[in-house]
């Protein structure tokens, strides 16, 4: 079963594209990447008039004052931004477009959703390494940072999917990521937590990663390939492959490929150390332990 083809009113469309037109452009400028989303969002939560008022000193409350300011993404901070290895430069321009990204969801016109694929794609062209055409994105995706990730033409990632782009992340042409999916490309220590090791995970063309499932760092979804709903997968998956379970393992090959495929029970070994990022904190970095913990046994 395909689905319906679905335009808006003319009437609603002109409106559409010409503010995501607006933002685009003034995204791709050379004006502050900071105003350009105040402002953007200040319009968007109907909030301008409010706004100027504040501005030119008229008094508000502490919640009024809190609520304008954060419109500013130089005002926010993001969870990321806590991570020692990020990089600083690209950060400063990705926490702002992140900020954008998530504001705009908290918004009634994050639900109209051929209005809010558009805008995301648009968004999408400026936050991340790489985004394809016909790149659909539904509400409530999540990213790290979003600058590490690299997405092919005509991939549908849906509603509340985690892409966690703290190492880097690819995903391919025409893959599918349902709702609820969790991606992964950094690890924690078993001992330590705070010991973090980042990864290159790749998914790879027309790979469709099912619902609720959650895909561990450095690994390899191969072409063709199916993760079936709430797996967790530890190892690589090869091309073609279904694979299930908790931990997920493959079951069968899908019908046709039996004979392009590796065999189910010759699956080769997972390469994830080969997508190992290796990274150094600066000599004088200043390491916050929240933890405070004590690792050795003896004590």
């Amino acid at each position: 079963m395909t689905k319906r083809h679905v335009t808006l009113p003319e009437s609603a469309e002109a409106g559409v594209r010409g503010f995501i037109d607006e933002v685009d452009e003034r995204l791709a400028s050379d004006e502050d990447t900071c105003r350009v989303v105040n402002e953007v969002l200040i319009d968007l939560h109907g909030d301008r008039d409010a706004y100027e008022a504040w501005q030119n000193g008229e008094p508000v409350s502490n919640a009024e004052r809190v609520r304008l300011q954060s419109y500013d993404p130089c005002n926010s901070t993001l969870e990321s931004e806590y991570y020692a290895e990020k990089d600083e430069e690209k950060f400063r321009k990705s926490k702002h477009l992140q900020w954008l990204w998530r504001q705009f969801d908290a918004t009634p016109m994050a639900d109209n959703v051929e209005f809010a694929l558009r805008f995301r794609e648009m968004l999408a062209n400026h936050l991340f390494e790489e985004a394809g055409n016909n790149l659909r994105i539904f509400k409530g995706v999540t990213m790290t940072y979003g600058h590490n990730i690299t997405v092919g033409d005509n991939t549908v990632i849906h509603d509340d999917v985690h892409l966690d782009d703290r190492g880097k992340l690819t995903i391919g042409n025409r893959c599918s990521i349902s709702d609820g999916v969790h991606i992964y490309s950094h690890d924690h220590d078993l001992i330590d937590q705070t010991e973090v090791t980042n990864f290159h995970t790749i998914i790879e063309d027309d790979a469709r990663i099912t619902y609720d499932s959650m895909i561990r760092a450095g690994l390899k979804i191969g072409e063709d390939a199916i993760v079936g709903a709430r797996a967790v997968v530890q190892s690589d998956v090869p091309a073609h492959h279904i694979a299930v379970g908790m931990p997920a393992k493959s079951i069968k090959i899908k019908p046709g490929w039996e004979d392009e495929a590796v065999p189910v029970d010759d699956v080769p070994p997972t390469e994830k150390e080969s997508r190992r990022i290796d990274s150094e904190l600066p000599d004088d970095f200043e390491v916050f332990d929240e933890f405070q913990r004590d690792f050795d046994p003896s004590n």
